[in-house]
C-alpha cells in the first residue's frame, strides 16, 4: 500500500486544494492531508479549525485522512510510512520555491519522492490569501471554496472586521 502526503497550511482550504487532494486520492492507496503550522505565516484559522474543515470537505474520500503536524515534513513522512509527498502547483512562481523544498527533502530523505501536480486551470489563480482578502472586503467566496468553508470564513472575518 502506497501512502502519499498532501501537506499545506490550508488557511483556508480552497477548491484548488480540494482538486489536488481528490486527484491524489485517485492515484494512491492512502492519502494523509497534513495540516502544518508555517512559522512564517499568521493563520486566520487555528490548526484545529483547519483540520476540522478539511475533515468535513474530504469526508467523501474514504482513503483520505487529515492530521496536524509540526516539524520537518520528511520526518513526519517517515513516521507515517509515506513514500510520496504531493505538492500542488499553480504557476511557475510556485515551482521555484517548491523545487527548492523538494531538493532539500530529497537530500535529507532520499527514499521519499516529491510529486508535483498542476492544479486544474480553473483554480490556477486561486490562493488562500486571495480568498481571505476577498471575504475581508465583502466579496463572495462561494465559487472558490466549499460552502462549509465559505460560511466559516464569513463568520471568522465578521469578527475581525468588527474588531472583536
Amino acid at each position: 500500500m502506497t501512502t502519499a502526503i498532501c501537506p499545506g497550511s490550508f488557511d483556508p482550504v480552497t477548491n484548488g486544494h480540494l482538486d489536488i487532494i481528490e486527484r491524489t486520492a485517485a492515484i494512491f492507496d492512502k492519502v494523509i492531508v497534513a495540516v502544518l503550522e508555517n512559522p512564517s505565516k499568521e493563520p486566520l484559522f487555528t490548526a484545529a479549525e483547519r483540520r476540522r474543515l478539511l475533515q468535513e470537505v474530504v469526508a467523501h474520500l474514504p482513503n483520505v485522512e487529515v492530521e496536524y503536524f509540526q516539524g520537518l515534513l520528511v520526518d513526519y513522512a517517515k513516521k507515517k510510512g509515506a513514500k510520496v509527498i504531493v505538492k500542488g502547483l499553480r504557476a511557475i512562481s510556485d515551482f521555484e520555491s517548491e523545487f527548492q523544498m523538494a531538493l532539500t527533502n530529497k537530500k535529507m530523505s532520499p527514499e521519499i519522492e516529491t510529486m508535483f501536480m498542476m492544479t486544474a486551470n480553473e483554480y490556477s489563480f486561486l490562493s488562500s490569501s486571495m480568498v481571505k482578502e476577498l471575504v475581508f472586503f465583502g466579496g463572495n467566496p462561494e465559487e472558490f471554496v466549499p460552502p462549509l468553508v465559505a460560511a466559516a470564513l464569513e463568520e471568522k472575518l465578521k469578527h475581525r472586521r468588527s474588531g472583536k
